[in-house]
């Protein structure tokens, strides 16, 4: 990734910095549903960006961490942001469980609310069927990309980290089967690993301190040259801090971001000037990687996906609610997603429903120690 990407970049983030000031609020809300900053900090801030831009305008409400177990609490804070005749939008990132019969409950009662989902969890074909726009990274372009970049970085292993309910859902569990073809085509071996549900008895905590105790255990087994992935949000930062202990490889998060735990794992403090400023937290966490003796073994995507999503399904409902674009037009789509990014996307539509509305993204990469900062 170039110097004029990471300008683009700088020119962006300054421009939604500025905010609309001095415009007048239209006369109609849209909601975001986020997780926890514990759970999804990406998604969360993004939020908080779109708050700070378009005021009481918006109306942010959080699904609980233990959203497995506290399906019907998504549920209500969805069905609540309903309740408001004002809301014409809601965007829900994480599209948790519960999600899918949220919808169903509102539309008995607001046919009329556009419902944009990013990362959903549930049956792909079932969310295209019930949500108006959902967006996804592409699991099964990711499946070949992450490989190739892990092989590019040195790594002659990869390890694949995950519990049976991701392995449950479709396209994780897909882009796992191609993980494994793509890496017996390059020569790597594939290894899969079950770790702890951070949704199960011991909660994030126990699944944390799992890969920072397991991963010595695999790297001494299998050597440095050996790539870690794992499907979960709580999982990034210790595999992280444990890549850097031990030199092996990390090529890409479950959710790729600058933002999504190389801040914490590196210990980096964010300063206010510093947030929502991509190119300088990528610098940082440049930086922080070679002074640990990482350069050309980390990697990411250069805009931090759920943060994205949010800002970009927000300003998509904006102008589907103004009539300015239709959510089935495929170039619209991805002209705000690019706006929201400042940086190419690769898009399509779910490949078992080519004229619906839920599209897979993906992004190119920039390697830390590598690439210019």
């Amino acid at each position: 990734m170039r110097k004029f990407v990471i300008g683009l970049l700088v020119v962006a983030f300054l421009v939604s910095a500025i905010g609309v000031v001095g415009t007048a609020a239209p006369a109609y809300k849209i909601g975001i549903v986020t997780g926890t900053v514990s759970q999804g900090e990406d998604e969360y801030r993004g939020a908080e960006k779109m708050k700070a831009k378009y005021g009481d305008m918006i109306k942010h409400v959080i699904y609980p961490d233990n959203f497995m177990q506290e399906q019907e609490t998504t549920i209500a804070q969805i069905t609540g942001l309903a309740a408001d005749p004002d809301v014409k939008a809601i965007v829900v990132n994480q599209a948790v469980p519960g999600t899918v019969a949220a919808i169903r409950q509102v539309r008995e009662i607001r046919p009329d609310i556009i419902f944009l989902l990013g990362v959903p969890h549930e049956d792909p074909e079932l969310v295209s069927d019930t949500a108006d726009l959902s967006f996804e990274t592409d699991q099964e372009r990711r499946g070949v990309t992450i490989v190739q970049l892990a092989k590019e970085l040195g790594a002659e292993k990869f390890l694949h980290y995950s519990f049976p309910r991701h392995m449950a859902m479709p396209l994780l569990a897909k882009r796992a089967d191609i993980m494994k073809e793509e890496a017996e085509r390059l020569g790597i071996e594939f290894i899969f690993a079950t770790a702890p549900d951070p949704m199960g008895e011991y909660g994030i905590p126990g699944a944390q301190q799992f890969i920072l105790e397991d991963v010595p255990r695999q790297v001494e087994k299998y050597g440095k040259n050996i790539a870690l992935f794992s499907t979960n949000c709580s999982m990034q930062e210790p595999l992280i801090i444990s890549a850097l202990n031990t030199g092996a490889i990390f090529p890409e998060q479950c959710c790729p971001s600058p933002t999504h735990g190389y801040p914490a794992a590196l210990g980096l403090e964010i300063t206010d000037e510093m947030k929502g400023n991509i190119p300088a937290i990528l610098k940082a966490i440049n930086d922080a990687i070679v002074e640990k003796g990482g350069a050309g073994r980390f990697a990411t995507w250069p805009v931090p996906t759920n943060y994205l999503l949010v800002e970009a399904c927000v300003e998509i409902a904006r102008d589907t609610i103004e009539g300015k674009m239709e959510l089935s037009d495929l170039d619209a789509v991805k002209a705000r997603l690019e706006a929201a990014a400042s940086v190419p996307m690769e898009l399509r539509r779910l490949p078992e429903k080519p004229d619906g509305n839920f599209y897979l993204l993906t992004s190119g990469s920039v390697v830390f120690g590598r690439d210019e900062f």
